[in-house]
């Protein structure tokens, strides 16, 4: 299946939310720290519903311990900065989606280490700043999954 990367996240209901499509699409949530919140955070659980039970969760202290120890196949980064739209990308099984803090995205120097291939954006109207971060990864993971015909689903 596909690998949710929550970067530095600082909201906790949407942490709590993508727990909760881990558990319902078969994604594996990897959260490099530091984290906004402690992971038994009432709000986090909250949204969680405790799914975090059915999801498979890991952390990480940095992003480089992340990549030492996931060694993620391909590595998308979703960013508002993305030249290339989710819908021009052929997902595989496997590929990593990484998401920023929802107050200030990823940084620019890991966007530049990924490549401007590996940024991708999800269309929006112009002149809009950004997407919900669980939402995002909502749709995007969905897409994924139905470019590979929703395969372990049901």
């Amino acid at each position: 299946m596909f690998h949710i990367v929550l970067f530095e996240p600082e909201i906790p209901p949407n942490t709590g939310n993508i727990i909760r499509l881990c558990s319902n699409t078969g994604c594996e949530l990897h959260l490099i720290e530091p984290l906004g919140f402690e992971m038994d955070d009432k709000r986090l659980r909250r949204a969680g519903l405790d799914y975090d039970e059915f999801a498979s969760i890991k952390s990480y202290p940095c992003f480089q311990q992340y990549l030492q120890t996931a060694q993620p196949q391909r590595l998308f980064a979703l960013s508002t900065h993305g030249k290339n739209s989710a819908y021009n990308t052929r997902f595989k099984p496997g590929d990593a989606f990484i998401f920023g803090p929802e107050t200030r995205g990823l940084p620019k120097t890991l966007l530049a280490e990924l490549g401007e291939d590996f940024v991708l954006r999800i269309p929006m109207k112009p002149d809009n700043r950004s997407l919900n971060l669980s939402n995002t990864a909502a749709i995007l993971v969905y897409e994924a999954w139905r470019q590979n015909g929703f395969v372990g689903g049901g």
